[in-house]
C-alpha cells in the first residue's frame, strides 16, 4: 500500500471535477491532491462541500473556474443519471464518469438520454468503501490495492483509458466488465452480505443487556457493516433490486430447509419425538445433516475468497497471544514478532466485555508459527493454545 501523500507521478491531469464530497468522492480528491492534481468540488450540501474543502480535497468549483478535463459522479445511484448527463451537457469536452455502486440502470439512462455526449461517458465503481460515510469518513488510501470496475462498453477507447488511468492513479487495480455482469457480482459480494449483516444485528434490538454483555468477536464481525448508512443503501439495494432479490430468495430456501432440519430436534414433552429425562435421547432424523450441509458449504465458499493482495486464499497458521489493556502493549507485540522475524499475514483482536486483556490473533504461514510462539513466550508473553 502507497504512503498518504506518496504519489509523484500520475497520467490524470487536471482539473478534475468531484461531484458528491461523500466517502468516495471526497477520498478520490484527496488522493488526487496528493499528486498534485488540481481538484474542483461540488455538492448540493454546503457544510459537506465545505468539510471537504477544509480537508484539503481540493476547491469549489465557482464560474471563472476552468472547464476540467474529468468529472466524476459521486452522487447517490438513484440520482447518478440525472447528473452524469447533466455533467456531460455543461462540460462538452470533459470525460466523464460515476463512482456508483450499481451499473446497468445508470449506464442504459445515460445511453438513451445524452446521445453522441455519451461516448466521453465511462461507468465505473471502485471496490473500496467503509461503514461509514460522508467526507469525515475519507481517506486517500481507501482505493490502494483495491478493484475498480470499469465499464466501458460503448465507450470511446481514449474516454475509457482516461478512467482507467484515473484508477491506477487511485492506487486501485482496473478491472473491465459489462454493467449486467457487474450488477451480479456486485449483487453477492457486497449488497446481499449488507443485508444479511442488518438482519442479523437487527435481532439484536431487544436483547436483554446480559445476554449482549456476552458478546463475542464472531458476532462483531458479522455486523460490523450492519453500521452503515440507511439512506444510502436504500438506494443501493432499490437500484440492483433484480440480482439482490435472487439472491435473497435462494438464501430464503436455505433457511427454509435449516429450519425444518433444527425444528425437528426441538421436539417437546408429549411429542413423538420427546425423550424422557434420563433416558437416551434419539436425534431427530435431518437436523443434524440440515446444519452439517450448510455449515459445509459456507466452509466452501468462504474458502473461495481471495486472499491477501487478490491471490488466490491461502491458509495460515493463528498464534494466539494475550495482549494487556495497557497503553504501548500492542505496539510491543508487533515489535517482538518483528523481531522474531515472522511476517503478519493478518490480525485481529478480541476483547471480551469486563476483561482487562484482549486476544491477538495473528497469521502467519504455517512453517514459523511454531517458530513465533517459542519466541514470544522467551519475550513473556502468554500464548493462547489454539
Amino acid at each position: 500500500m502507497r504512503d498518504k501523500g506518496s504519489l509523484t507521478s500520475v497520467s490524470t491531469s487536471g482539473p478534475v471535477l468531484v461531484v458528491g464530497t461523500g466517502l468516495l468522492g471526497t477520498s478520490l480528491a484527496l488522493v488526487l491532491r496528493a499528486a498534485g492534481v488540481e481538484v474542483q468540488l461540488s455538492d448540493t450540501s454546503p457544510t459537506s462541500l465545505a468539510l471537504a474543502r477544509d480537508m484539503g480535497a481540493g476547491t469549489p468549483r465557482g464560474e471563472d473556474s476552468p472547464e476540467p478535463q474529468i468529472v466524476v459522479v459521486a452522487t447517490p445511484p438513484d440520482v447518478t443519471a440525472d447528473v452524469v448527463v447533466a455533467q456531460l451537457a455543461a462540460h462538452p469536452h470533459a470525460v466523464v464518469t460515476d463512482v456508483a455502486s450499481v451499473k446497468e440502470r445508470v449506464v442504459a439512462e445515460v445511453r438513451a438520454r445524452a446521445g453522441a455526449d455519451a461516448r466521453r461517458y465511462v461507468g465505473s465503481h471502485p471496490m473500496a468503501g467503509r461503514e461509514r460515510s460522508g467526507a469525515g469518513a475519507a481517506d486517500s488510501d481507501l482505493f490502494a490495492g483495491r478493484p475498480w470496475v470499469v465499464v466501458g462498453q460503448d465507450s470511446a477507447p481514449e474516454a475509457e483509458l482516461v478512467i482507467r488511468n484515473l484508477a491506477v492513479d487511485a492506487g486501485a487495480t482496473p478491472v473491465r466488465m459489462g454493467a449486467a455482469e457487474h450488477d451480479a457480482a456486485v449483487a453477492a459480494v457486497s449488497h446481499m452480505p449488507q443485508l444479511v449483516a442488518s438482519l442479523v444485528a437487527a435481532r439484536l434490538e431487544s436483547l436483554g443487556e446480559s445476554a449482549l454483555a456476552l458478546s463475542g468477536q464472531g458476532l462483531r464481525d458479522v455486523t460490523r457493516i450492519a453500521a452503515s448508512d440507511p439512506r444510502l443503501w436504500s438506494a443501493i439495494i432499490v437500484g440492483n433490486a433484480g440480482p439482490v432479490a435472487d439472491l435473497l430468495r435462494q438464501i430464503s430456501d436455505d433457511l427454509d430447509s435449516l429450519i425444518r432440519g433444527i425444528e425437528a430436534a426441538a421436539c417437546e414433552p408429549g411429542s413423538p419425538e420427546y425423550t424422557a429425562p434420563g433416558t437416551a435421547r434419539t436425534i431427530a432424523p435431518g437436523a443434524v445433516g440440515a446444519v452439517t450441509d450448510v455449515m459445509t458449504r459456507g466452509n466452501t465458499g468462504r474458502a473461495r475468497i481471495p486472499g491477501k493482495h487478490g491471490g488466490a486464499p491461502r491458509r495460515y497458521a493463528e498464534v494466539q497471544v494475550l495482549v494487556p489493556d495497557a497503553v504501548g502493549e500492542l505496539g510491543r507485540l508487533f515489535s517482538d514478532v518483528g523481531a522474531a522475524g515472522v511476517s503478519i499475514e493478518d490480525f485481529s483482536l478480541e476483547h471480551s466485555a469486563g476483561q482487562s486483556a484482549g486476544i491477538a490473533l495473528i497469521s502467519v504461514l504455517p512453517a514459523a508459527a511454531q517458530r513465533l510462539e517459542e519466541a514470544l513466550d522467551a519475550q513473556g508473553w502468554r500464548v493462547v493454545a489454539g
